[in-house]
């Protein structure tokens, strides 16, 4: 069962265990100390940016705060709880479905996070993190041309005479 599915139980780990992994729950998930030590180890070699992971888990605590009417507690075990770190690290950040630009990046990880927590307030789910990454990125090649600049160099088309009379 995930850590989620435990907060329903009538016993929760205590967020140490939480943070450190010493709890039961799914594959790579349990151990947030893990998790965030490899994300730090992946931004310092250049391999992702912090963008996508401190946005996703940015919002996912804003919009838990609000649900929560305030209880730090409450946002504490949505952080630490589930997939959410695992997701936003090493998910959402894959090369080839998330967007190029820091706006993108931006956009994509603030939905990915509000779907989450959507997901966990009001869905019947257990976990929300892989359906909002996939639902993102959906919308991927829509937020690039939205927000892609265009290349240095590149000259506006001019209206011909036709055009402008029409």
């Amino acid at each position: 069962d995930s850590a989620l599915g435990v907060m329903n139980s009538a016993e929760l780990p205590s967020l140490a265990q939480m943070f450190f992994g010493i709890r039961g729950g799914c594959l790579g998930e349990t151990c947030a100390a893990a998790l965030i030590v490899g994300g730090l180890y992946l931004i310092v070699r250049k391999v992702i940016t912090p963008t996508i992971p401190l946005f996703y888990v940015g919002t996912v605590a804003v919009a838990m705060l609000i649900a929560g009417s305030g209880n730090i507690s409450f946002v504490a075990y949505q952080l630490l709880s589930g997939g959410l770190l695992l997701g936003a690290i090493f998910m959402a950040t894959d090369y080839t479905t998330s967007p190029l630009g820091f706006k993108g990046k931006v956009i994509f990880a603030v939905g990915c996070g509000i779907i989450t927590s959507l997901i966990r307030i009001f869905g019947s789910l257990p976990e929300g993190v892989s359906f909002s990454i996939i639902l993102m990125n959906i919308l991927v090649p829509h937020i690039e041309s939205l927000t892609s600049s265009k290349p240095f160099g590149t000259v506006k088309e001019k209206k011909s005479k036709k055009e402008e009379v029409a």
